[in-house]
């Protein structure tokens, strides 16, 4: 089902936002690194780079954004609390963000989120709710919750405060390494997608940037080759960060101008990337962080010269590598 986001002014966010989200969120986040590897550089065949937002706080880069949300919210906002929906790693992030803040926060889950990002979730002090939650009905379950409570919701992407929090990712990767040419990062909503072209492209207009998706969960790139947003029924992929329905509008219309283009790769190739990188790099990797490793491993992506590989997160279901 095609929805319109040509409405969308993505002037609405800005270089000088993601400036302003990573001055807020400096206390409260690391700066993670930026990791030479030679094994990976030498079978995609440039310079590679690995942005370890696996070693971020919460295990994701999800905290970027959910901190600058919060800390865009009132002093009343947020005593009232707030109230997000995901599958594991914004969840995380949002918990972990409320209990540095102090703030009350419900996370609304689907029941088939993985177990340890459920538990995760709950340790960092956020009330779960997952019983009947599906991905499909997760947004909804979540606003019903916050017109009744008075929360604040706190979307998993299309919100311009997630996107400028996300966009510090890739204000980080050109601040450190201006001579980078390509940026490959997962694309699950578009959050992390748009935030870091937003803030590449600004300060390196002719930097590619990439978006990669699990191919049973392609609706970014049926979006962005067709023009519209696509929405298709939850995907079943073990990248379960990128089991997105639809990808959001705020960020579709962000990635249309500063995207190169969204590729996608099998289960089969993301779960040989998994295994690999932690071979290779003896990083914990989740199959979302490993996209772009994947994807630049397969071919699906030719990049133009030195590479920066964001690894979205590092949340692995271990049981997944005795597939």
């Amino acid at each position: 089902m095609p929805v319109n986001s040509s409405n969308i002014d993505v002037a609405a966010i800005t270089i000088d936002d993601v400036r302003a989200a990573a001055s807020r969120i400096q206390p409260y986040v690391h700066r993670t690194p930026l990791l030479t590897n030679r094994s990976l550089s030498e079978a995609i065949g440039v310079e590679v780079r690995l942005k370890c937002e696996n070693l971020q706080r919460a295990g994701s880069f999800k905290i970027r954004g959910a901190m600058n949300a919060l800390l865009r919210l009132s002093p009343d906002e947020r005593r009232n609390g707030v109230v997000a929906f995901s599958s594991g790693n914004h969840a995380q992030g949002v918990a972990l963000a409320a209990k540095l803040l102090g703030v009350p926060a419900t996370i609304v889950m689907p029941e088939n989120s993985v177990a340890t990002k459920v538990e995760a979730t709950k340790a960092y002090g956020a009330e779960v709710v997952t019983s009947g939650v599906t991905s499909a009905t997760r947004d909804t379950v979540a606003r019903e919750i916050a017109e009744k409570s008075g929360a604040a919701v706190l979307p998993p992407f299309d919100d311009w405060r997630i996107m400028a929090g996300a966009g510090t990712v890739g204000l980080e990767i050109v601040e450190e390494w201006p001579e980078v040419e390509t940026i490959v990062t997962p694309l699950g909503g578009g959050g992390l997608l748009s935030g870091v072209a937003t803030a590449a492209t600004a300060l390196k207009p002719g930097v590619d940037v990439y978006g990669v998706e699990p191919r049973a969960g392609n609706d970014g790139e049926q979006s962005f080759k067709s023009g519209r947003i696509v929405t298709i029924d939850p995907p079943q992929t073990i990248a379960d960060g990128a089991r997105t329905l639809a990808i959001g509008e705020r960020n579709f219309a962000v990635i249309r101008e500063r995207v190169r283009d969204i590729v996608s790769v099998t289960d089969d190739v993301l779960l040989d990337a998994v295994k690999l990188a932690m071979y290779r790099t003896k990083l914990v990797i989740e199959p979302t962080g490993a996209l772009g490793i994947a994807a630049l491993l397969s071919g699906a992506i030719k990049p133009k010269g030195r590479t920066a590989i964001v690894v979205s997160g590092g949340n692995l279901d271990f049981t997944l590598l005795c597939r």
